[in-house]
């Protein structure tokens, strides 16, 4: 194994944590935002408005997308254990 060859599969593995966590980041923050704005408009700063939205909007991106992170993750995880051959020689 070259020095080149283990940072392209650490791009991979970062590549891969970056688009899987994405979708619940993205949701998280929009909400988060649209929160923030209905604070500001209306001077209600109660902590638990902050939170209870963006949990429940990450726990529905997580339900919605979950079919396609496995089906990511599983192909990542077969094209690393095929090559195992060729990482050994």
């Amino acid at each position: 194994m070259t020095p080149d060859f283990i940072v392209t599969i650490g791009k991979e593995t970062v590549w891969m944590v970056l688009l899987v966590g994405a979708p619940m980041l993205i949701l998280g923050s929009v909400v988060g935002i649209l929160v923030a704005v209905f604070q500001a408009a209306t001077q209600i700063h109660e902590m638990t408005l902050t939170f209870v939205p963006k949990i429940v909007a990450v726990m529905i991106a997580l339900l919605l997308f979950l079919p396609w992170i496995m089906r990511v993750l599983m192909d990542f995880t077969v094209r690393i254990y095929t090559n195992i051959p060729f990482y050994i020689g």
